[in-house]
């Protein structure tokens, strides 16, 4: 498999934010079942952790894009920067 400059599995790199959430999503439900063999439980627990991380690096992302706007007392529209 290869490795994304941001060390994240080529195909979990490629992924949207929503696709790599469900997928995610599926992953925990899978392991909250507790039916899986261990081998294949810490594989998904890994994969897991790395669309994690990915979901985060895209939200991060997105709130670097996003920008705030403000409009002064005389009525002048202005945006900056947002911050958490």
């Amino acid at each position: 498999m290869t490795k994304s400059p941001s060390s994240l599995p080529a195909d979990i790199a490629a992924l949207s934010f929503e696709d790599a959430l469900m997928e995610l999503e599926k992953l925990v439900k899978q392991l909250e079942d507790g039916k899986a063999k261990l081998d294949d439980a810490i594989m998904a627990y890994e994969r897991g952790a790395a669309l994690k991380r990915h979901c985060e690096l895209k939200l991060r992302e997105a709130q670097m894009r996003i920008e705030q706007i403000s409009v002064s007392a005389d009525g002048v529209v202005s945006t900056k920067d947002f911050t958490s």
